[in-house]
């Protein structure tokens, strides 16, 4: 097993470290930045042709797509089912990009997904917990998302 060099280790531990100590709202913004990065990565590798580099990333996008939903608080918010379907859209779209290298399915989850992103930036940007007409994937005193590796973390 590789052992991190002194820059990896650091890095590692400023993750963990600002993901332990975020917000809500501010981990939400941490999975959706890490999302939309997967997926511009997943979309230059499929251009370039480069499939497992590719797969790697939608593979990643579909975790983080799977922690939006089951941390998804369907019994506090009217929206939430519908979000949930979004979310369940995403989902199989990406498993579609990947298994038929299909670099307009990867743009179409990115064009979807990037609202939401914008969104929830606003929200913790002016320090509410949801952004309008949007409900937050967990609330404040519960737990966070259950697995943080989605974002290095864990």
């Amino acid at each position: 097993m590789l052992q991190m060099n002194g820059y990896q280790a650091k890095r590692s531990q400023y993750v963990q470290d600002a993901v332990l100590s975020a917000t809500p709202a501010g981990l939400l913004t941490m999975l959706y930045d890490r999302l939309l990065l997967d997926l511009a990565r997943a979309g230059a590798a499929q251009e370039a042709g480069e499939w497992t580099q590719a797969s790697e990333n939608l593979l990643h996008a579909q975790d983080i797509v799977g922690e939006l939903m089951s941390s998804l608080r369907t019994d506090i918010w009217d929206g939430a089912a519908g979000l949930l379907s979004l979310y369940t859209y995403v989902r199989q779209t990406l498993v579609e990009a990947n298994t038929r290298r299909d670099r307009a399915k990867t743009a179409e989850c990115a064009e979807i997904l990037e609202p939401l992103r914008q969104a929830w930036h606003e929200a913790a940007r002016a320090g509410h917990t949801q952004p309008t007409g949007q409900t937050p994937a967990f609330q404040q005193g519960q737990d966070a998302p259950r697995s943080l590796g989605v974002l290095g973390v864990g």
